[in-house]
């Protein structure tokens, strides 16, 4: 069959970009190497539990076009990220509050946190410099763009071993860029993120992605002219005939379904057979418990665990990003890992050094203006679902 579009990845970018070709009338053929669509926002049911497979994914955002959109394929409760933290035998909430202060330092008002705060970070700031001989302060390391933006208690509580265990390196071994700021709230508000509109979407995350395949039974988009054809389990690099590492011209694939475009949301560097060197990510292994005797883990969906000796940054008890529905209870820990090729790659490592090697892939790219590039693999960069829904639009606008 011939389509107009390939689209490789059937995660979010991927459906987003998929649905708004169909729009246009364009027919698209959208495979996935996976058994299942919905890439890393993944979800099944189990016990009665929404399960996010590969990670909690709490959607958020102040982009009101993008909001209305994914309403249209959705409908979201209303949960508040209001997630806290456990160091040894301390619980504080985040992000950083009154309730994180006055727990931590044993203070009521604005005022004294911030005077107690300020104070720290000067003298840290004062040490620094008289270690380094110097009277302008400059961060050179993660470690002291910490200290000097919030101190040192809550750097050593909630900051040091937290991130050392996302990344794999000491603070001290990271650059200052990853911390430009830590955003301190002198009120008792414990909500997570800023956003104006945020929640999880009522059954999960894969009917939504379902629907803008427009795979689900209950799907009427009367506005829809083209088609979407969807394939599981097929890698990208055994369905198309290659040349070299790119695809020959026009685009075939081995069963004879030849493509106008493609739209590619794997790793970039990948597709080009890593001619320039392999970029960097950082991975994430899962360890998913089932307790059906247990009906309430931990009290709050999201739990960090801010020390490096604890192995797992987080737990996850899924029945409370909707408010405690199902029977028994689903946990899942989380643990950063190191990435080489053939794990799954979660999070780019956006350091100079590797910012430079992705915009030559990006350079090498344009000379294929039929294959556009997409996702956080494929323009290897860090994206939020409501940023890669805007990207998705985007792009697609883009291909009028």
């Amino acid at each position: 069959m011939k389509y107009d579009y390939l689209v490789v990845g059937a995660g979010l970018f991927g459906a987003v970009f998929a649905h708004e070709m169909a729009v246009q009338g364009k027919n698209v053929l959208v495979i996935d190497k996976r058994d299942n669509v919905a890439g890393n926002i993944y979800t099944y049911n189990k016990m009665g539990i929404n399960v996010h497979q590969y990670g909690a994914h709490i959607f958020h955002t102040s982009d009101k076009e993008v909001w209305d959109y994914i309403n249209e394929f959705a409908e979201f409760n209303n949960y508040i990220n209001s997630p806290v933290a456990v160091y040894k035998d301390e619980l504080y909430n985040l992000p950083f509050n009154m309730n994180t202060f006055s727990k931590m330092w044993g203070i009521k008002t604005p005022q004294e946190a911030s005077d107690i705060i300020s104070k720290q970070a000067e003298e840290e700031i004062s040490r620094i410099n008289k270690e380094k001989g110097t009277d302008e302060f400059e961060a050179t390391n993660l470690e002291e763009q910490a200290l000097s933006l919030a101190g040192r208690d809550i750097y050593e509580k909630l900051v040091k071993g937290y991130t050392e265990k996302q990344w794999g390196r000491d603070c001290t071994d990271l650059p200052a860029f990853i911390i430009k700021r830590l955003p301190m709230r002198f009120t008792y508000d414990n909500n997570y993120f800023n956003d104006r509109y945020q929640g999880i979407p009522i059954g999960g995350y894969t009917a939504v992605i379902e629907k803008l395949l427009l795979m689900a039974k209950d799907n009427e988009i009367p506005f829809v002219s083209g088609s979407i054809t969807v394939k599981t389990g097929v890698d990208y690099y055994d369905f198309i005939k290659m040349s070299g590492n790119v695809p020959a011209t026009p685009y075939e694939s081995v069963t004879g379904d030849s493509f106008d475009k493609i739209l590619f949301t794997g790793m970039i560097d990948e597709f080009f057979g890593y001619k320039l060197g392999t970029l960097e990510y950082r991975s994430l292994r899962f360890e998913t418990q089932e307790l059906p005797d247990v009906d309430n883990y931990q009290g709050n969906a999201v739990v960090n665990y801010t020390e490096r000796e604890v192995p797992y940054t987080r737990i996850i008890e899924h029945k409370h990003f909707e408010y405690g529905k199902g029977a028994g209870t689903i946990i899942t820990r989380e643990y950063p890992a190191n990435w080489k090729h053939g794990d799954e790659p979660y999070y780019p490592m956006n350091d100079d050094k590797n910012n430079e090697l992705y915009s030559k892939y990006a350079e090498m790219s344009k000379e294929y203006p039929n294959i556009l590039f997409g996702g956080r693999l494929g323009q290897y960069k860090y994206y939020n679902m409501d940023q890669v829904i805007r990207a998705a639009l985007d792009m697609a606008r883009e291909c009028k």
